[in-house]
């Protein structure tokens, strides 16, 4: 069974899940960014041979943590669907249709460009930033940050490489956590990667093996 770590910024603590979700305790809200819905049908209408399946993984995986947190809230960081709406978009409506306990709610990102009316039909309240307590939630990570409140984004897919003794190296994803800002890995498959460069006093956590762990 995947466990989670536990990180804590500005005196909360969220703990980061191996399936590229964050779980803030104290609101009780499962985060996540990038899912990236319907991008698996885009790429095959474009002759790219990419699996029917991904996309099921992705929603088994979703419905999968929210079976297992139990959260009040799901709050996506943009992204959430790729393109114009197809029938991905109703199979996914299913989720936020079986969790009506739960409140979804969804920072808009460049793909989302879909009406606000398609979001909203399906349960979710769209914002385009999202303030709770100390944190600013967005898409595309802030260029400026107020030193008493921290952000935390989507857009960039971070990834880390690592490097063995010989030539060998592999680039995974990750959470990236610096002094006023953070970033969420990709939730969805077939999302690339975008290598980082952290700072010294910066926090970073590789996902590898369906584990977490700080570097």
């Amino acid at each position: 069974m995947m466990k989670s770590v536990s990180v804590t910024v500005k005196e909360e603590v969220f703990a980061l899940w191996p399936e590229k979700a964050i779980h803030w305790k104290r609101m009780n809200a499962l985060l996540i960014a990038d899912l990236h819905i319907g991008k698996i049908n885009h790429f095959r209408k474009s002759g790219i041979p990419v699996p029917r399946k991904a996309n099921d993984h992705n929603i088994e995986v979703l419905v999968d943590l929210i079976q297992k947190i139990k959260p009040l809230r799901v709050i996506c960081l943009g992204d959430l669907f790729h393109s114009h709406y197809n029938s991905e978009w109703e199979v996914f409506g299913e989720i936020t249709n079986h969790f009506k306990a739960v409140d979804f709610e969804l920072v808009l990102g460049n793909h989302d460009i879909m009406s606000e009316r398609q979001y909203e039909r399906k349960g979710f309240r769209v914002f385009d930033e999202l303030l709770l307590d100390k944190f600013i939630f967005t898409h595309h990570p802030l260029e400026t940050v107020a030193h008493d409140h921290y952000n935390l984004a989507g857009h960039i897919h971070p990834g880390v490489t690592l490097r063995g003794k010989g030539r060998q190296s592999m680039t995974l994803p990750c959470f990236y956590f610096g002094s006023q800002q953070g970033l969420l890995p990709a939730f969805g498959a077939f999302t690339g990667l975008a290598t980082i460069q952290p700072k010294k006093d910066d926090q970073v956590f590789v996902i590898a093996e369906n584990a977490v762990m700080q570097m």
